[in-house]
């Protein structure tokens, strides 16, 4: 079984030059041209209707892939007698010009939170420095905090060597387990500060140590207030989590993000630098090495951190939703 033409592709006849009936009879430049033995132009027509193929999923075209690639593009294009024949550097230039890639993909989460605009706003309120309204003052400081559980400590089987001339370092496939910390960080988000800690288990006394550690030290310990954004984990969700916080620290205020929203928070950028700069490859020869090298990090890139430029708000946010919530409610094709 064949499964029927799109919509938008127009059914063609050969000509014999090996042309389209229908793109010369679309443009009669084109077909100027063709008789004066010059090579023509593409019709913008064809451009159109390549883009337009691009932009749809591989099985709506009655292929069996999950992405397209530019040779597949030009098969598929000669095949539905669209142009007798095309370039792959061609169509390169016509995505290229629209940023088109139908061979990439990500993925990505539709806010499932049915409070999630109110949760996030104060977040992105925090920070760009505002509360309620009203500006932070000089005293008060937003902590970003969460948990990367599990990183283990991988002794590769035969050592790893280091790069040569003509050669990258080679790092062994094969390895020994030698356990694995939860690490624990506290981001200062704008003093581009970093606190962080090893544990063997993730779990209350963990987060409260950690919490500790930063809230024993000034300027947090005489601050007026100091808001701490985590996510929904077993460990610090909902209000007990925060009158845990408020009992143990007066001034420490928890604000939860919306439930898969990790996005939001900024110590996520932080551990995606340590998961690239230190734990990419994972070549340690003990547990201590490990914790050894992730506080080591904290150090290091504090030298030359500065804040992250966050330039989301909450009308962006609103800008967001509004489009997710459209492409909701669109109708399947």
């Amino acid at each position: 079984m064949t499964s029927s033409r799109p919509a938008w592709i127009h059914l063609a006849k050969s000509l014999a030059s090996g042309g389209s009936d229908f793109l010369s009879r679309a443009c009669p430049a084109w077909r100027r041209s063709l008789a004066a033995g010059v090579k023509p132009a593409f019709p913008p027509g064809l451009v159109v209707q390549v883009k337009a193929l691009a932009c749809e999923l591989p099985h709506r075209l009655g292929l069996p892939l999950s992405r397209l690639s530019i040779e597949e593009i030009r098969q598929h294009v000669i095949a539905q007698g669209l142009v007798a024949e095309i370039s792959g550097a061609t169509l390169w230039r016509w995505l290229s010009s629209d940023a088109l890639r139908p061979w990439q993909h990500r993925s990505w989460v539709f806010p499932r939170d049915p409070n999630f605009a109110a949760k996030a706003a104060p977040v992105l309120d925090l920070y760009h420095r505002v509360w309620e309204g009203a500006p932070l003052g000089a005293d008060e400081f937003v902590i970003s905090a969460d948990e990367k559980t599990s990183i283990q400590a991988r002794r590769r089987k035969q050592p790893t060597l280091p790069p040569a001339p003509n050669r990258p370092t080679r790092v062994e496939h094969e390895y020994f387990r030698g356990g694995a910390w939860v690490y624990l960080a506290a981001w200062d988000v704008h003093r581009a500060r970093v606190f962080g800690r090893c544990e063997s288990q993730n779990g209350i006394a963990a987060v409260d140590r950690l919490v500790g550690e930063v809230m024993s030290q000034e300027p947090y310990r005489s601050a007026r207030r100091v808001f701490w954004i985590m996510d929904n984990c077993s460990v610090h969700r909902g209000q007990r989590a925060a009158d845990r916080f408020r009992a143990q620290w007066p001034n420490a205020v928890l604000i939860h993000t919306p439930t898969h929203a990790s996005w939001l928070n900024q110590v996520e950028i932080y551990f995606s630098i340590v998961q690239r700069k230190v734990l990419t490859p994972n070549d340690f020869s003990s547990l201590a090495d490990l914790e050894q090298r992730l506080l080591g990090f904290q150090v290091h890139y504090e030298r030359t951190a500065s804040p992250f430029k966050w330039t989301f708000t909450r009308n962006d946010l609103q800008a967001l939703l509004a489009k997710l919530n459209t492409t909701r409610l669109a109708p399947a094709a």
